[in-house]
Formats: structure tokens, C-alpha cells, sequence
């Protein structure tokens, strides 16, 4: 353990190491039954030590389970959300893919991103593959050679790889081509109601911060959509309920190529983002303000505010005097997130506010009526709408949305973006907050009083 803290290891990690060194196996045992032998140990001290080796060996098990499961329990790493201090750090990625088609989005989606060398995206490209036959379920890690290796080395002969080598080989082709970007492929494969847990688990162990999963509807030529694998949509529901991170679910409608940002002299991807508060909105505005620093990509945020005639009311008069510690509780809650909302709409300003490309409006509206007629009237000019899950779940402005949602993972915003019914041909990312956001939030709305409106 004392080396371990020179090398500025996790206590647990420290400790589990300590555990794993101190067990004693047969090899001790016969070096014990030597020096009685020879003498150098008496009978008592032999019997003494036997019995001490038992009882570590019996120990180690269940305190080695303790510290690696109040390890993971804990946040094993620190950046679980795109919202962090330093925009310059390195940005981890889960990018998962279940067919080739997956793939032009991805990459359109990372490019957008704006990986640099000061800024560098990290990319651990999962492929989803389901597992059928007599193979056993595996995680298979690929290296730049096209090389496979697996924990079980004699089933992975029977996982059809093949797919997964057209992938790598468009993955790297990127990867040569982008400065600040780093791709990891791997190959997952099991059954879909076990698959969340090979995702999750790949996204801790890496210390991911942000996990995309593709949509589990695929446009049409005619432009509908159509569902290619039920259990897909299971898959991505799973991820959201247990992911240690954020997650964000893409919804693609031909989103643009690396290769032809790449070399756009202006902006092709007009992005908007639907801010109604909350923290996954936040999380969304803190992925578009990265998007916003490549040349090619123009941003708008709209911002929507109730308006005097909104539903949205005092607690006096909502529960007249019956008030309670919930509902204290509650409104404590709902005022500390509007200060967290305005703090880093504030920020998100200051740090665009000379940047040309990036808009900031506010919109007014009193209903969810009102609030679907103003994003309809946004058809035909975003080519991506980037919305929080949640945002807005509970708030008069999208109130009664919820009830119409086809796909509850999308959240109301996000699910009337990707419905038939909105006649625009824009991809769609919903993104979801992993965690609670940073102390460092609590101590920006110190800083930021709340402005009155």
C-alpha cells in the first residue's frame, strides 16, 4: 500500500493490491514443510504459520469483494460530464455502432466535436454484436494491425469479426486524417439483455465521459422511420437507467461527413439547441459549446422562458397554507436549479460573446401549444437539434408533451423532434446527465446571483 501511494493510487486500488500480494498459496505452503523439515521452524512455529496463511487466504476473498465493490461504487473517476473546468482537457468518448450504417453519423458527429491537439477527443468505438451459436460471450480488443485479442482466446474464432474489420478500417482512416483524435475499437458480444453491462462497464473502466448510442430507427428512402431491432431500443433504455456517465442517443437524418466539414470553408452544420433548464439542457448547451469552436459549424441556442401567462405559480397559491417539507424541499430544488441554469448561461454568453457564428435568443411561451408552434416554425434550417432528456419534463412550457411520447428515452422535446410528424430532414441528439453536476456548480451560482427577468 506504501507504494502504491507513491504512485498516487486510489486508497481502494492500494488496498485490494495489498490483498491480492498478501495471498498465500501452495508454493507456501511447501516452503513452510521445508524449513520444518530442515529444522529451521518448530513444530509450533510451522502450526502457527499454516494457520496463519488459512486465515488470510479465507479473508481475502470477501475483503477483496468489499474494496473493489465500494470502488466502483464511488465516482472511480472524476469527469463523468462533458461540464468540466478546463474545456482544453481531454474528452473521452464511447461511441457505440451496430451496423455500417452507424458509422458516417458517428464520425460526423466526432468531427463536430472539434477534436485538436490543445482540445483531443479520446474514441473507444464499441461494435454491438449479438451473440448467436456456440460462441461465448466476449469483449474483443483490436490494435491498429487488425489484430484481435480476448480474455477467451479459443471462442474467438467462432465471433464473426467481419463487420467489425470494415469498421476498424474506416475508423483508422479517420483517424489518420484528424489531428487530435484517438480511436480505440473493440468488439462486444452478447445478448441483448446483458449488453448494457458490457457497454457500462467498458465506459467506467475507461473513465468515459460521455456515451453515444445510435438511435434504434433508421430513416427510409421515402424518409420514415423504421425500427431495426426492437431489442435495440431495449438496449438503450438499459444504458440510460445504469450508465456511470452522460449519455446521448443520436437520431440520424444524414448527418454531414467528417470529410466534408473537413473541408467546408464556412459553416454546413447549422446546430440548435433547445434550452428549458435542468441539467441535462445544461449538459447539452456544454456539448454544443464545444461544436461551436469548429469553423464549420454555426450555432443557435434558444432559450425558452414562461411568459406572464404561463401556468407556472407560486407555491402559496399552488397549495395554499398546507405547506409541508416536501414541498419546501421541492422548491428549494426547483429555485437552486434556476440559479445553476442562469449561471451558466452566463458563462456559455461570456465565453461566445465575440464569437459570430453563435447566437443566443429567448423565446416566450406560455404553454406546450405554444412552445411546439415556435419549434415548428425551426423546420428546414438546423441540420441538428442538440436537446436535454429531461429538460423541461416538469415544466409548464412542455406540460402534456410527455403523454404523447413514442419514445420515453428521447424525452417530450426530443421525441417530437425525431417523430414523423416533424417535417425536417435534422438529425436529433438527446442528451442525458451521467451525475450530479460538480461542487464546482454550487460555487459558480455563489458567484452569479440570479439576474430578475
Amino acid at each position: 500500500m506504501s507504494v502504491g501511494y507513491l504512485y498516487d493510487m486510489p486508497l481502494n486500488d492500494r488496498f485490494a493490491m495489498g490483498l491480492l500480494m498478501s495471498t498465500k498459496g501452495v508454493i507456501e505452503m511447501v516452503i513452510l514443510k521445508i524449513g520444518r523439515d530442515m529444522e529451521v521452524l518448530s513444530e509450533q512455529a510451522y502450526s502457527i504459520l499454516v494457520v496463519m496463511s488459512v486465515v488470510v487466504t479465507i479473508a481475502v476473498g470477501p475483503l477483496l469483494k468489499l474494496a473493489t465493490t465500494s470502488n466502483r461504487g464511488q465516482a472511480s473517476y472524476q469527469r463523468r460530464t462533458i461540464m468540466w473546468p478546463d474545456p482544453n482537457s481531454e474528452l473521452r468518448m464511447l461511441v457505440c455502432v451496430h451496423n455500417t450504417r452507424n458509422i458516417p453519423s458517428m464520425l460526423g458527429l466526432l468531427e463536430a466535436c472539434c477534436p485538436t491537439k490543445r482540445s483531443p477527443v479520446f474514441v473507444f468505438a464499441l461494435h454491438l454484436v449479438e451473440l448467436t451459436g456456440r460462441a461465448s460471450a466476449m469483449l474483443v480488443v483490436h490494435d491498429t494491425t487488425g489484430s484481435a485479442s480476448s480474455s477467451d482466446p479459443q471462442q474467438l474464432h467462432k465471433v464473426p469479426l467481419g463487420r467489425s474489420r470494415h469498421m476498424i478500417q474506416a475508423l483508422e482512416s479517420y483517424a489518420q486524417r484528424a489531428a487530435g483524435v484517438t480511436i480505440q475499437p473493440l468488439t462486444a458480444v452478447s445478448s441483448y439483455s446483458t449488453m448494457h453491462v458490457d457497454v457500462c462497464g467498458v465506459a467506467e473502466d475507461n473513465c468515459v465521459s460521455l456515451i453515444v448510442l445510435p438511435f434504434h430507427k433508421q430513416p427510409t428512402v421515402d424518409g420514415d422511420m423504421q425500427v431495426i431491432n426492437p431489442a435495440i431500443h431495449s438496449l438503450n433504455q438499459s444504458v440510460l437507467a445504469n450508465a456511470p456517465c452522460s449519455v446521448a442517443i443520436l437520431v440520424d437524418h444524414g448527418l454531414s461527413g467528417p470529410s466534408r466539414m473537413a473541408v467546408a470553408q464556412h459553416a454546413v452544420h447549422h446546430v440548435a439547441v433547445l434550452f428549458f433548464g435542468g441539467p441535462d439542457d445544461r449538459e447539452a448547451l456544454a456539448l454544443a459549446s464545444r461544436m461551436a469552436e469548429h469553423p464549420a459549424v454555426s450555432l443557435t441556442v434558444f432559450r425558452f422562458i414562461p411568459g406572464d401567462d404561463s401556468a407556472t405559480l407560486p407555491s402559496m397559491r399552488r397549495y395554499g397554507s398546507n405547506y409541508s417539507d416536501e414541498v419546501l424541499t421541492l422548491e428549494e430544488d426547483e429555485e437552486n436549479e434556476e440559479q445553476l441554469d442562469e449561471a451558466y448561461i452566463t458563462e456559455f454568453r461570456l465565453k461566445h460573446v465575440s464569437d459570430e457564428t453563435v447566437v443566443y435568443t429567448e423565446k416566450v411561451s406560455n404553454n406546450a401549444e405554444e412552445t411546439v408552434a415556435v419549434i415548428r416554425s425551426m423546420e428546414g434550417i438546423h441540420d441538428l437539434y442538440v436537446v436535454g432528456k429531461g429538460g423541461g419534463s416538469s415544466s409548464p412550457l412542455t406540460e402534456g408533451l410527455t403523454e404523447w411520447c413514442e419514445c420515453p428515452e428521447l424525452g417530450p422535446i426530443g421525441d417530437m423532434l425525431a417523430s414523423n410528424d416533424f417535417n425536417a430532414n435534422a438529425s436529433v441528439l438527446v442528451v442525458q446527465q451521467g451525475m450530479q453536476e460538480h461542487e464546482m456548480a454550487a460555487g459558480m451560482v455563489e458567484e452569479s446571483p440570479r439576474k430578475p427577468r
